[in-house]
C-alpha cells in the first residue's frame, strides 16, 4: 500500500473523530444550559395562587416541632391560617412531618431559611451542595406546595448575611444558586419570597433592598416584614414607602411576611388598619407574629380578638 493511500483511509477515520467530539461538546454545553437558567428565563415555576388577599398566615409558638401552638391561635381568633410559618437554621432538613401536618390543615408550609455563621460565597460556590440537593430532593417527594425564603430581612444590619456583614453581590449570587439546584432537581412545587425588612431612610439606618434583589428568573413572590410599635403607626407610612420601592423593580406579587400589633400600639384599631392596607393595595395577605413570649404582639385581648376575626371575614380563601 502506498503512503498516498495510507493518507486517503486515514481522512474518514479523523472525520469520525472529530464528528464524535463534537457531539460530545454539544452535550456538556447542553447540560450546562439546562442547569444553569438564562438571566431572562422567567420566573420560577410556583404552584400557589396569589390573587389579592387570599393568604392569612401564623407564626405561632413551638412550630416546627408541634402544630399545638397554631391549633392555639386557632382557638383564640376562630381563624384557621393557611400558611404557617417556622425558622429553620443551616443544615436543618425539611421537616416534612410537620410540612404533612399543615397540609391536614389546609395550610402551606412557609420556611426561612436562615444562614447564620455561613459564608454566602461558600453557598454560591456549591460547598453547601449536598445539603441543598437533600432538602430540594425532600421537598420535591412532599408534593405539595412549599414556599422557602432564605436569608430575609437581608437589607437590615442585625443579621450575619445582611447590611454591613455579607455584601449584596454575594447574597444575590448565593439566591440565584440555591434557587438553580432546586430547579435541577426538579423540585418544582416551591414558591419562592425574597424577604426584605421595610426601609427607614433615616441616615439610611435600613436602606431600599434593591442591592439584594436576585432577578425576576429567580422569585416568585416578594415578602415584607414590619411592625405597628406605637399607637400612631399606621400602614401606608409603615409599609408604603417600601411597597412603592419594590415596584420600582419588579412587579411580583406580596405578601406582608411578618408583622403584628404590640399590645401598647391599641391593638383592635392597627388590626382594623392592616386588613384595610392588604385590601387598599392589593396585597396577598400577611403572616401575623404570634408569639406572646417573645414579641408581645398575640392576640388575647377581647377587643383584639373580635377585630381579628372581623377583618379575616374579608378574605377568600380558596384551598392552597
Amino acid at each position: 500500500m502506498t503512503r498516498r493511500r495510507r493518507r486517503r483511509q486515514a481522512r474518514p477515520l479523523r472525520t469520525v473523530i472529530a464528528v464524535a467530539a463534537v457531539i460530545v461538546l454539544a452535550a456538556v454545553i447542553m447540560a450546562v444550559v439546562r442547569h444553569k437558567p438564562a438571566a431572562d428565563a422567567g420566573p420560577p415555576p410556583g404552584t400557589l395562587p396569589h390573587k389579592p388577599g387570599t393568604y392569612l398566615g401564623v407564626y405561632a409558638a413551638k412550630v416546627p416541632l408541634s402544630y399545638s401552638g397554631v391549633t392555639a391561635f386557632t382557638t383564640a381568633t376562630g381563624v384557621t391560617p393557611d400558611v404557617v410559618m417556622y425558622f429553620s437554621a443551616w443544615h436543618e432538613p425539611f421537616r416534612a412531618k410537620f410540612a404533612a401536618t399543615a397540609a391536614e390543615h389546609g395550610a402551606v408550609p412557609l420556611i426561612q431559611i436562615e444562614p447564620r455563621g455561613v459564608s454566602l460565597t461558600s453557598i454560591a460556590a456549591g460547598k453547601y451542595d449536598a445539603y441543598l440537593s437533600k432538602y430540594a430532593v425532600t421537598v420535591k417527594a412532599y408534593h405539595h406546595p412549599v414556599i422557602l425564603s432564605f436569608g430575609h430581612e437581608m437589607n437590615g444590619f442585625w443579621y450575619s448575611w445582611g447590611k454591613g456583614h455579607s455584601s449584596p453581590a454575594a447574597f444575590v449570587a448565593a439566591w440565584r444558586h440555591i434557587v438553580t439546584v432546586f430547579r435541577s432537581l426538579g423540585a418544582r412545587n416551591v414558591t419562592w419570597m425574597w424577604t426584605v425588612n421595610i426601609i427607614d431612610t433615616r441616615n439610611d439606618r435600613i436602606p431600599s433592598p434593591r442591592p439584594w434583589w436576585p432577578g425576576s428568573s429567580y422569585v416568585n413572590w416578594v415578602g415584607i416584614d414590619g411592625y405597628y410599635q406605637k399607637s400612631n403607626w399606621a400602614f401606608a407610612p409603615l409599609f408604603g414607602p417600601t411597597i412603592a420601592e419594590v415596584r420600582t423593580f419588579t412587579h411580583n406579587p406580596i405578601l406582608i411576611a411578618e408583622t403584628g400589633v404590640a399590645a401598647i400600639a391599641n391593638q383592635p384599631t392597627k388590626i382594623n388598619d392592616l386588613f384595610k392596607g392588604i385590601r387598599d393595595y392589593g396585597l396577598l395577605g400577611f403572616v401575623w407574629f404570634d408569639r406572646a413570649n417573645t414579641m408581645k404582639y398575640s392576640i388575647r385581648n377581647p377587643a383584639a380578638v373580635t377585630a381579628f376575626r372581623e377583618g379575616a371575614k374579608t378574605y377568600k380563601f380558596p384551598a392552597p
